[in-house]
Order: structure tokens, then C-alpha cells, then sequence
């Protein structure tokens, strides 16, 4: 059963990803602006 594991684990991962992508954008875009207004 271990790729039910794999089934749920790596999609969960890789939305992960994505949101710890978007957020780091949206810190450093929110990071230049400050330094630059």
C-alpha cells in the first residue's frame, strides 16, 4: 500500500512547493517596495 503514500504524499508536496514559491515572491516583491518607496 505504500503507493497511496506516494499518491497523497507527493502531490501534497508538491503544492507545497508551489505556495513556498508564491510566498517568497510575494515577500521579496513586497521587500523591494519598501526599500524603493
Amino acid at each position: 500500500m505504500w503507493y497511496f503514500a506516494w499518491l497523497l504524499g507527493f502531490p501534497l508536496a508538491a503544492a507545497f512547493a508551489v505556495l513556498n514559491a508564491m510566498w517568497y515572491e510575494l515577500i521579496d516583491d513586497q521587500a523591494t517596495n519598501n526599500k524603493h518607496g
